[in-house]
């Protein structure tokens, strides 16, 4: 099951229902969080407290973080821009209950156009990232061959985001993902702040 990751609302949304499956059951289901190269906070942030607003007037919250004070670059998937984790996303990610995946924003618009083009729906750059999650495991799936079922969230259309597949179309998206030191520089200031 695979949600986009930007705070947590719309993979908790698509993913919690199912979750109590696994943790009662025992059922083996997959929990995939899709958050944009550009803004990594499960797949590189810290867990640590943090607050959830750049100005610090928010109580402390535990989360994946990469510091307040991240300004992450400039993508179409704005809504996935945020610096941290909701507290319960990111708690299922250090029990291992859930997995995160960072994907590349030309990666991301190219699994837009195909949806667009094989389902007759544009979907919104937030949407796209659940898109290609869902297609690199489906593609692994076929690579393996074995079957296997994929649930994701399209949660919004791109009719007024055709400017971001205009651009990627005519090939001026650029992939950005911050470096080790521009991630420790944020999350430091941070420690030094707690």
């Amino acid at each position: 099951i695979i949600g986009c990751f930007g705070g947590g609302s719309n993979f908790g949304g698509i993913c919690f229902p199912f979750m109590r499956h696994s943790i009662k059951e025992g059922k083996k289901t997959r929990y995939i969080a899709a958050e944009p190269a550009s803004c990594p906070k499960l797949t590189r942030g810290h867990f640590q407290y943090d607050f959830g607003d750049e100005a610090g007037y928010t109580p402390l919250l535990p989360m994946f973080t990469l510091g307040h004070n991240f300004a992450p670059a400039n993508i179409h998937a704005g809504g996935l821009r945020y610096h941290g984790a909701g507290s319960i996303v990111s708690q299922l990610l250090k029990d291992g209950l859930v997995e995160a995946q960072s994907l590349p924003q030309t990666e991301t618009l190219a699994a837009g156009i195909l949806f667009a083009k094989t389902e007759g729906i544009i979907p919104a750059p937030e949407s796209t990232h659940a898109i290609a999650a869902a297609i690199r495991e489906a593609m692994q799936a076929k690579e393996e061959g074995t079957p296997k079922t994929i649930l994701f969230n399209l949660s919004g259309n791109g009719v007024i985001d055709l400017y971001a597949y205009e651009q990627y179309l005519a090939g001026a998206l650029k992939d950005y993902a911050p470096g080790d030191a521009e991630i420790a520089k944020t999350v430091s200031r941070l420690e030094q702040l707690i």
